[in-house]
């Protein structure tokens, strides 16, 4: 995903939001349990050339259990988490227009989040995810931060 400036959260997760469901797809795939592959997509975006990223989302053992299950689903939680680093994802790459110049901004510490890099601090919480699409607002608003 080098350059996608219409890129979505649906797209970049492999969430095939029906046309009458539109703004609740996203939320059901979640809610019903996103494809493992779903992991592989977002980690191919995030960081492809780290071949451990993925178990900063899900630890190891957990997604080689998901991989082995019936289903090959992920739980809601575990979902909730890939979207929402998709979305701090796809919000930059709205941005920067470049998936490296992504990766450049998520990696780098940055002194408005206590100078800790935006990737962790979207991956802990909710509420750091919104600090990182809140200071995205601002770069794009205003020219750069």
């Amino acid at each position: 995903m080098a350059s996608q400036a219409a890129a979505t959260v649906e797209a970049l997760l492999g969430v095939n939001a029906s046309a009458g469901n539109t703004r609740l797809g996203l939320s059901n795939a979640v809610e019903n349990g996103l494809p493992v592959s779903a992991l592989d997509r977002l980690a191919g975006a995030v960081a492809p050339d780290d071949a451990r990223f993925k178990f900063r989302l899900i630890p190891k053992a957990t997604l080689e259990r998901r991989k082995k299950s019936a289903t090959r689903h992920l739980t809601s939680e575990e979902g909730d988490r890939l979207a929402r680093l998709a979305k701090v994802y796809v919000f930059a790459l709205d941005i920067y227009h470049d998936g490296d110049k992504v990766r450049e901004f998520l990696n780098r510490p940055h002194a408005m989040l206590d100078g800790k890099p935006p990737l962790d601090v979207a991956l802990a919480t909710g509420p750091g995810a919104d600090a990182v699409i809140n200071l995205l607002g601002r770069v794009a608003y205003s020219g750069g931060v």
